[in-house]
């Protein structure tokens, strides 16, 4: 879409029409004329939208679209909101005092289906990020001769049920669903054969320091800490579980969207044109870092984020290595567009660990919160954002499995470990 040259973040819509068609109509939704042409107008119906974020590497684009002003390009002024807790996120978007948030894609599943909360509809305008999360196990796991999967495997069969303890950062997110599957994948049952508990991202490093847990499963920079630290080692990276996995989302309620559709559209757009700004170079990225490791962000030394974000890493047993699929804000939209298969994938993980009773109907949900007309207007008005053929996508994960969104109840009934 061709952005007004005398107002900022005001599109025609003769443009709008112009650009819709262009893309075979994808864009006319349902609607979505009457909800944004309004009384004759695109204007955000809020000019501030305070967005909530974690101290975590992948509220990248949520803090550069505010501090590189991307916001201002269409006509809104995004206000980041440091939070302690995914917990006090999903409080916060719920009762309105946050507008959308840098959110776990799991946890805005689960209070649709009101297993994570009250229940709540739920939106996702667009995800954020694809992999940089990792699996750290503790340095006293080390010594006793733990590296990988296998020989923690030995370790936890040589031990009473129980004797070791995992962290993730909360019960139905992304970090619980990495760590569950690789855990089961090495025939550790993540419930009957050890304890696993919630530890917010930025107590991670602490909890391990003190001996409160034996590994967890968090997003960057605190993989990469607790090895600056010299307290742990990356047993594992997300990526090497699901290459390419969808991680962090934008998420806000549905009556949010319902009442602002076009404040929706121009914070999507806004944080979309910051991860392509990110990802455009390592300079950018560089610079990145630097912000990001800011007291008002992170609050972490600037190499403990920059390398792993450049895809640079180090595991702490020796092992360094160039990664073909570190952490990713763009790669030319493939990251940020709201595919059905990812957030029907954690649905199914939710029904095999018991957080739902019953299979729901998977892709109902899924066409319900990823707002794929939303994310198709912000794309447009970007311009130049490549939009996929389907709103399915194939993937190989660890255990060998592929997961494509064609059969989620047969996917998620089909693991032997289960709860």
């Amino acid at each position: 879409m061709t952005q007004d040259n005398t107002t900022p973040g005001r599109f025609s819509r003769r443009r709008f029409i112009a650009a819709s068609a262009a893309l075979g109509g994808s864009m006319m939704m349902p609607g979505f004329m009457n909800s944004v042409w309004a009384a004759g107008s695109d204007a955000p119906e809020k000019k501030e939208i305070r967005v909530g974020f974690i101290p975590l590497t992948d509220c990248a684009s949520v803090v550069m679209a505010a501090v590189k002003k991307f916001d201002e390009k269409y006509g809104i002024k995004i206000i980041p909101s440091k939070e302690s807790s995914w917990a006090s996120v999903r409080d916060k978007l719920v009762s309105g005092e946050l507008d959308a948030a840098h959110v776990l894609y799991g946890l805005v599943y689960g209070l649709q289906l009101g297993v994570s909360g009250p229940q709540h509809d739920m939106a996702m305008l667009m995800a954020l990020n694809n992999n940089g999360q990792a699996i750290t196990l503790s340095n006293q796991l080390k010594q006793a001769g733990v590296t990988g999967a296998a020989s923690l495997k030995k370790a936890v069969d040589a031990s009473a049920k129980g004797t070791y303890t995992f962290a993730q950062t909360f019960p139905t997110g992304t970090h619980a669903m990495w760590l569950y599957y690789w855990l089961a994948n090495a025939g550790i049952h993540p419930f009957n054969d050890v304890r696993n508990v919630v530890v917010p991202p930025p107590q991670m490093v602490v909890n391990m320091k003190i001996g409160n847990m034996s590994g967890y499963c968090v997003g960057e920079p605190w993989n990469q800490r607790a090895i600056q630290d010299d307290i742990g080692f990356t047993a594992v990276t997300s990526q090497e579980i699901w290459p390419d996995h969808p991680e962090k989302i934008l998420g806000t309620t549905q009556a949010w969207v319902t009442a602002n559709p076009n404040a929706a559209r121009a914070l999507t757009a806004a944080v979309l044109d910051a991860s392509r700004w990110i990802d455009t170079s390592d300079a950018n990225r560089i610079e990145t870092a630097q912000v990001i490791s800011a007291r008002a962000y992170i609050n972490t030394p600037v190499e403990t984020l920059q390398g792993r974000m450049l895809g640079d890493y180090q595991n702490g047993l020796g092992k360094t290595w160039k990664d073909a699929h570190s952490m990713r804000f763009f790669n030319d939209g493939a990251v940020n567009y709201p595919y059905l298969s990812d957030g029907m994938w954690f649905l199914t993980q939710h029904k095999r660990w018991g957080l739902l009773d019953k299979d729901p109907d998977y892709l109902a949900v899924a066409r319900k919160i990823n707002r794929t007309d939303v994310y198709k207007q912000a794309a447009t008005a970007v311009g130049g954002i490549s939009l996929p053929s389907g709103e399915m996508r194939s993937s190989t994960l660890i255990d060998g499995k592929v997961w494509d969104g064609s059969q989620p109840a047969e996917y998620a009934n089909s693991f032997a470990m289960k709860r």
